[in-house]
């Protein structure tokens, strides 16, 4: 970014509703102008802030990958006053986005490993990214064995529904898709994550974990997947914590001496050892 409080113009070009609660929508946004959209240049494992003028802005995790051109997919949670306008807005809304800002997924480091994802809950935005990203042509042959093990409490509860109807047929990956407690007509696994990831046992050989859900989920995962055989460098985690500037001026989002918008959001297991559990 050449000013970091400034964000780029943008419109909101369409929405999906993702859960049965509906309160959980994925905003598709584009660019007003085409130099500002080849200036927001990112990774998965990033986020920016969603500005609606007059009311504020808020982190969020950027859920498109950079090989999905010409748009941005942010995943929102209605929880406050910014994310509550933005869920009433229409296509068509003016709005701003500022970034990309924080450290993405290593996926240097990631290169020739096979790869194991982690997700749970509406957290499953950033890793939606990364694995966009690794199954496009460009990418898939620098990367090994792809596991995914995705859960939400129930089946209503799932986001990204198309998404994962594809990759569940794609033979590039290994997906594991599982609900806390199932309802009527749900015919697939019943499983909390951690249990499920035991269950399907990956192989930690040559392998790099990306985690990313609720602490509880985190905190009974992280377990399982040191007795797999993940070392803490190898296991990176992407944590939302009350993050608000985004650029580490606020204060709101440090763990000790660490800023998790400047210092992560992706941090590995190892790394977080060192610092107060507040995560």
């Amino acid at each position: 970014m050449d000013n970091p409080y400034l964000p780029y113009p943008v419109t909101l070009a369409d929405f999906i509703i993702e859960n049965d609660a509906r309160d959980l929508k994925t905003f598709k946004l584009v660019f007003e102008k085409k130099e500002d959209e080849n200036r927001f240049s990112y990774l998965p494992g990033q986020f920016a802030e969603l500005s609606l003028f007059g009311k504020g802005e808020s982190p969020i995790g950027i859920a498109s990958s950079p090989t999905e051109k010409g748009y941005l997919l942010f995943t929102v949670k209605k929880t406050g006053l910014v994310t509550g306008e933005l869920h009433n807005a229409e296509v068509g809304k003016k709005m701003g986005v500022r970034g990309p800002l924080g450290k993405p997924f290593p996926f240097e480091k990631m290169k020739g490993k096979d790869i194991v994802i982690v997700g749970g809950g509406f957290a499953f935005t950033t890793l939606r990214s990364a694995i966009t990203y690794i199954l496009h042509p460009d990418n898939r042959a620098g990367f090994g064995k792809i596991t995914v093990v995705y859960g939400a409490r129930t089946p209503g509860e799932l986001l990204y529904k198309k998404d994962l109807g594809e990759w569940g047929h794609d033979r590039r990956m290994d997906l594991h898709v599982t609900v806390d407690k199932a309802t009527d007509g749900w015919k697939g696994r019943e499983g909390l994550v951690p249990n499920v990831l035991r269950d399907v046992h990956p192989s930690s050989s040559n392998a790099i974990a990306l985690v990313c859900g609720p602490p509880i989920m985190i905190r009974f995962t992280m377990p399982v997947l040191l007795e797999l055989g993940f070392t803490g460098e190898n296991i990176f985690l992407s944590l939302e914590m009350r993050m608000k500037c985004g650029i580490g001026k606020c204060g709101r989002c440090n763990i000790g001496h660490r800023f998790v918008c400047t210092d992560g959001p992706v941090f590995t297991y190892q790394e977080l050892q060192s610092l107060p559990s507040e995560y």
